[in-house]
């Protein structure tokens, strides 16, 4: 079984996720369909394997309430490099209730992070469930855009080009799209997916500290960030000064939250 993994692996690593199939497998291998289907009942349950052989890869962390968040971002960025080194391959965790035990040792590490940051049980859950989405979903775009990069030169644009397509588009229907085209196209390596678990992370605990189980979710992180910001902007107060963490947007939410939340607007 360990060389089935390891040659479907193969295969993906230099020719991409959609070009593995039972057939090309089987010919990796130097054997028939008929031969490989003695080791995996279909494509499906070799997917899991991947999926899962992955995931044994990732360190998970022992819980710690006073890092959970950065310990979420932690298993999320480890995941990410795995699916990265075989294009494609977060494909095949999309629409997965996976049974393999690696993956569910994942899941079972992000739930015991989260739980221990004392997020309620049903929003760990379902955040469990958004995150590996999310890293999934990231994951594939990147690598569709990597196979067009290398195979499509007319689908690549540059940065300057697509702010200058941006930028001439007709202002009376989008004036925010060319007031911001830098940023809407800002970004380097992977720092919009790191600014996407923030999100996530912090609505998470904004919805802790508003006392809600499940409804505040991603709003509660950028909602938080607003306030923090607005109310920053007028005075600084005892709490954020005496902040022993980094002076971020969710650093300074986590020390004056219940202020934020309390003063009238």
């Amino acid at each position: 079984m360990e060389q089935v993994i390891d040659t479907a692996l193969g295969v993906i690593a230099t020719e991409g996720y959609e070009a593995l199939t039972m057939r090309r497998l089987a010919g990796a291998l130097d054997t028939g369909p008929a031969s490989l289907y003695a080791h995996v009942v279909n494509k499906s349950d070799l997917d899991e394997l991947l999926i899962g052989r992955l995931c044994a890869e990732l360190v998970l962390p022992e819980p710690d309430p006073a890092a959970w968040q950065e310990q979420i971002r932690g298993v999320c960025a480890q995941l990410r490099d795995q699916y990265l080194k075989y294009p494609g391959i977060s494909r095949a965790a999309l629409a997965m209730a996976p049974t393999d035990r690696e993956t569910l040792r994942v899941g079972e590490g992000l739930l015991a992070v989260l739980l221990a940051g004392g997020i309620a049980p049903q929003a760990a859950a379902w955040a469990v469930d958004a995150l590996l989405l999310y890293v999934a979903a990231y994951c594939l775009e990147v690598s569709i855009a990597r196979r067009r990069a290398a195979h499509d030169d007319a689908w690549v644009l540059d940065r300057d080009e697509l702010q200058r397509r941006l930028t001439a588009l007709p202002a009376a229907t989008f004036p925010h799209t060319i007031r911001h085209a830098a940023e809407l196209t800002a970004g380097e390596g992977h720092e919009r997916f790191d600014f996407t678990l923030g999100v996530m992370v912090g609505g998470l605990w904004g919805g802790r500290e508003a006392g809600a189980v499940v409804g505040m979710g991603v709003g509660a992180g950028l909602w938080l960030g607003y306030e923090v910001r607005r109310r920053c902007a007028r005075r600084v107060t005892p709490a954020m000064i005496k902040c022993s963490r980094p002076v971020s947007v969710i650093a300074v939410a986590k020390c004056s939250s219940s202020e934020v939340l309390a003063t009238p607007a």
